[in-house]
């Protein structure tokens, strides 16, 4: 599956006959509560310099309803994401490239919604923004309104009980720091812990010293040293559903579809009645 684009591709696919829109995503998780730092500032980020003719798009308004029940970063209401989409100029028959500071989480949440709600052609920048060689620009684009519509897929969402069920029917991959898995710090959610069943799998294993998803072929063998056969049901969490977001992509570089769920840790670890397990082990 054709899920990212390199720096020059995309520098030459600029200059074509149906140049992609363009999406900047930067976000990071913010420590601020517990560090006392000031919080990451995307927008900030933009403004001092983003690629030519790129729009920003806000994770935490636009690519997220706000923080509750379904944890930190519950799926947005599909109709105000589709209104956002479509004031950055998204439309269905035109191709998409999203991009961040180089992390490629928030790029990928932003590559999993649209591909999720129907969007044909969409592309994560490999490396982001820190890849690019060509100029950037601090002129803030006026894009024509696109006509892009959200529905909702069918699959390729998961929620708790799914979830759960997955981690005892197939793979359950916690894309986390594996300290978060085995319980021993938990930074932000109430508890420290995984879902029973789900196994280690860190999305930032995915990726080289450069930022850059590894290569196809290492991915499948990852995958594969985790379980992964020919015909394997999988599904990803996270903390709050972008980093494993990240992870998804990294498997459908590798050829192999999976289910993100979508309150991850986040929700999970919010509601007393649901089990939690903590030691390098699944169970």
């Amino acid at each position: 599956m054709n899920v990212i684009i390199s720096a020059s591709e995309l520098a030459s696919d600029l200059t074509g006959a149906r140049p992609p829109v363009l999406l900047d995503v930067r976000w990071q998780l913010s420590m601020a509560r517990t560090t006392g730092e000031p919080p990451f500032d995307g927008r900030a980020e933009y403004a001092a310099g983003h690629l030519p003719g790129a729009v920003f798009v806000d994770l935490d308004r636009e690519l997220a309803a706000p923080p509750g029940r379904g944890g930190r970063h519950p799926l947005p209401d599909l109709a105000e994401f589709g209104a956002a989409m479509r004031r950055a100029g998204v439309s269905a028959d035109r191709p998409v490239v999203v991009y961040d500071g180089g992390q490629g989480w928030a790029a990928a949440r932003a590559w999993w919604l649209l591909r999720w709600t129907g969007h044909p052609d969409v592309r994560v920048l490999d490396g982001g923004l820190a890849a690019w060689r060509g100029p950037l620009s601090t002129e803030v684009p006026r894009p024509e309104p696109g006509d892009f519509e959200p529905v909702p897929g069918e699959t390729g969402l998961l929620d708790a009980d799914a979830a759960a069920a997955l981690a005892k029917s197939g793979l359950l991959l916690d894309a986390r720091a594996g300290e978060r898995y085995r319980g021993e710090v938990e930074p932000i959610d109430p508890v420290g812990g995984h879902i029973p069943g789900a196994v280690s799998a860190p999305t930032t294993q995915n990726v080289g010293p450069d930022g850059r998803l590894l290569p196809a072929d290492e991915l499948r063998a990852r995958f594969a040293a985790l379980g992964v056969t020919d015909g394997t049901e999988v599904g990803v969490y996270c903390g709050s559903g972008v980093s494993a977001a990240h992870e998804v992509l990294a498997l459908a570089a590798a050829g192999v579809p999976a289910a993100l769920y979508a309150g991850s840790w986040s929700e999970w670890s919010a509601d007393p009645n649901r089990p939690v397990a903590v030691g390098p082990e699944p169970q």
